[in-house]
C-alpha cells in the first residue's frame, strides 16, 4: 500500500468482492432483537471488540463524545425494566383502537433476557463550548454517537451478537438508576447477547406494524420533490421472510457448546 509520509495518507483501493459482499450483508441482515438472546455471556475480547467498532465511528470535530456503561448484574437490569414497564404502559395510551391491541403483542425490549446491556450517551460538554463543525448544529454530537451505535450494531451481527436497541423510558430514571450526570445524555439502552435465529425481514415488518417504504420513492435529484430517477435506483424490497435459522457460515459464530469453539 502506497503511502504519503507527510500527510498520513494511504491508497484507497476498493474492497474485493467477498468483502465488499460481507458488509453488505452485515447491513442488510442486522435487526433489532428483542427475543432472541441466548443466556450465554459475551467474552469479554468479543465486548472489547464491540466497543472498539463504536470508538471508530466518526464524530464532529473529533470530539468523540460518547461513553458506554456495561451492565451486566442482574439487579440493576431489573431496575432499568421496571422503568422501561413504566414508560410503557404510558406509551401504550398513545395509541388508538387496533394499533393499541397490537403494540400490547409486541414484545419492545430484551433487558432481562440479554446478558449485557449497554448504556450509550454523549457528553455535550466534551471538546469545549465551540467544536468544529458543530457551530451553526449543535445536534451534531448527538448524531455522531448514533454512528458509533451502528458502528456497534454492524460489528455485531458479523460476530454473531443479537442487538436491540430500546428507547421507551424517561431519561431522568436511567441516570439515577447509573448515576449519570446531569450534562451527559443518553442515546441509546443497548441489550446485547448471542443469537442463533434471527427475522428475515424486519420484525415490525413481520408482525404488521409498517413495512418498508420503497427506496424509489425517497429519492430526489437537485431538489426535493423533483428529478426522482426510479428507473435507476435499486429498489430495496425483499420477500417477506419468517423467523428461520442462519446459514451455514452463521453458525461459526454461534456461542460455546453450539458446535463451534475457539471463542
Amino acid at each position: 500500500m502506497l503511502t504519503d509520509a507527510k500527510g498520513g495518507l494511504a491508497a484507497a483501493e476498493a474492497f474485493s468482492f467477498d468483502e465488499r459482499e460481507a458488509v453488505y450483508r452485515a447491513i442488510e441482515t442486522r435487526r433489532d432483537v428483542r427475543d432472541q438472546f441466548l443466556p450465554d455471556p459475551l467474552p469479554d475480547d468479543l465486548v472489547m471488540r464491540l466497543l472498539n467498532a463504536a470508538h471508530r465511528a466518526p464524530s464532529v470535530g473529533f470530539m468523540q463524545p460518547w461513553n458506554f456503561v456495561l451492565v451486566r448484574q442482574p439487579e440493576t437490569r431489573e431496575r432499568v425494566w421496571q422503568a422501561f414497564a413504566r414508560a410503557n404502559d404510558e406509551a401504550v395510551l398513545m395509541f388508538d383502537g387496533d394499533q393499541r391491541s397490537k403494540y400490547r403483542s409486541l414484545k419492545l425490549e430484551g433487558i432481562r433476557k440479554a446478558p449485557l446491556s449497554i448504556c450509550v450517551t454523549c457528553d455535550r460538554t466534551r471538546g469545549g463550548s465551540v467544536v468544529l463543525g458543530r457551530t451553526h448544529n449543535p445536534d451534531m454530537d448527538v448524531y455522531s454517537t448514533v454512528c458509533a451505535v451502528q458502528n456497534l450494531w454492524l460489528a455485531a451481527r458479523a460476530e454473531g451478537v443479537g442487538v436491540g436497541w430500546v428507547s421507551i423510558f424517561h431519561e431522568h430514571e436511567i441516570k439515577a438508576i447509573l448515576g449519570i450526570p446531569d450534562h451527559v445524555v443518553i442515546v441509546a439502552w443497548l441489550c446485547l447477547g448471542y443469537v442463533d435465529r434471527l427475522y428475515q425481514e424486519p420484525e415490525l415488518a413481520v408482525k404488521g406494524w409498517r413495512q418498508r417504504l420503497p427506496l424509489e420513492d425517497l429519492v430526489f435529484e437537485e431538489g426535493w420533490g423533483t428529478g426522482r430517477k426510479a428507473d435507476a435506483v435499486i429498489s430495496c424490497s425483499e420477500p417477506a421472510g419468517t423467523l428461520g435459522p442462519l446459514d451455514d457460515e452463521d453458525r461459526s459464530t454461534s456461542p460455546p457448546g453450539e458446535g463451534t469453539s475457539g471463542r
